[in-house]
């Protein structure tokens, strides 16, 4: 009789040993090897039970049967504490990559904070300090008398004026460029319809942009963080793709913040193009340090596609 009870409980205790493993499997990825060890257990429970059948079909049993009936119960509770076991390692291991993630994110945080402040201090230097000297410069130009001076010179005072100009604006573009203000003041809306005007040579690119975000104003660094992926996405299609008309819409629905941003230019493998110079690593830090998760979809001849969300309540 307790021979009996020890086999049932051996094949239940295989039978849970088999089940720990299947819900393993996912966290070991689909592991080929895992899935042939979770065969393995299940065989096992299944010799089990029938190991059980056939001592119940037999009233006399020799030593030598039982002795082996007690070895597999054995067996049975080895590789069930084993399972367990087994299975508090992935729970540790998956608590490891965790720490892991969060680090790296407070990392990647730091550095893209780090940047941001870099980029604010050399826009206030250029915005507060070489504008005002290149304008001090025109207004001392335009105070000369070019009536006691000759034509020639007239002429050069009048392109340098010009110039001054057009280093006045460019000073601004740049600070701008590293420091959006318009960003702080008017949000992400205005931002990306400004920048799109700015990166379009001619009119040449069509621009459609929607945005259905409901009024809302998202926190300073996600807007920051948005503001530097569709630059960079804006200038990857000027630049490189040769694209006609672009698409960029940011909708926030069911908890959810959506940015789809398309083009129909030529289009390229994206595995192939990281790290050359192409932004993309840029815009993947700039994503995940929003806790976003973002695809590319993209072909030779397919154009681009770039979709990013992030949960926002």
């Amino acid at each position: 009789m307790l021979i009996q009870i020890a086999l049932i409980a051996s094949m239940l205790m295989q039978f849970a040993a088999f089940f720990l493993c299947i819900s393993l499997i996912k966290r070991t990825k689909f592991s080929i090897s895992w899935i042939v060890i979770s065969i393995g257990f299940f065989l096992m429970a299944t010799r089990r039970l029938i190991e059980l059948i056939e001592f119940n079909n037999f009233e006399n049993h020799d030593s030598q049967s039982v002795f082996s009936s007690w070895i597999a119960v054995s067996i049975s509770i080895s590789m069930l504490v084993a399972s367990f076991f087994i299975r508090r390692i992935f729970l540790e291991q998956e608590k490891i990559d965790k720490i892991r993630e969060d680090n790296e994110a407070r990392v990647l945080s730091a550095v893209i904070e780090t940047e941001e402040k870099e980029r604010t201090y050399y826009s206030k230097e250029l915005h507060d300090g070489l504008a005002p000297v290149l304008s001090s410069i025109k207004m001392a130009l335009s105070a000369i008398n070019n009536t006691d001076m000759s034509q020639r010179n007239a002429e050069i005072i009048e392109k340098s004026e010009k110039s001054i100009d057009l280093a006045i604006e460019s000073v601004q573009e740049i600070s701008n460029r590293l420091s959006p203000k318009i960003l702080e003041r008017y949000g992400l809306e205005k931002a990306t319809r400004m920048i799109a005007e700015s990166m379009n040579p001619n009119n040449k690119i069509e621009y459609s942009i929607v945005f259905d975000t409901h009024g809302i104003r998202l926190p300073n660094k996600t807007e920051l963080a948005l503001y530097r992926i569709i630059c960079e996405l804006i200038n990857n299609s000027v630049q490189h793709s040769g694209a006609k008309k672009i698409n960029i819409s940011l909708i926030h629905r069911a908890r959810m913040i959506e940015l789809r941003y398309s083009d129909d230019g030529k289009g390229f493998f994206p595995e192939n193009a990281k790290g050359k110079g192409m932004g993309l690593d840029n815009i993947e830090s700039r994503a995940r340090s929003i806790d976003a998760q973002s695809n590319i979809f993209s072909k030779p001849g397919k154009g681009f596609i770039y979709n990013l969300e992030f949960a926002y309540v």
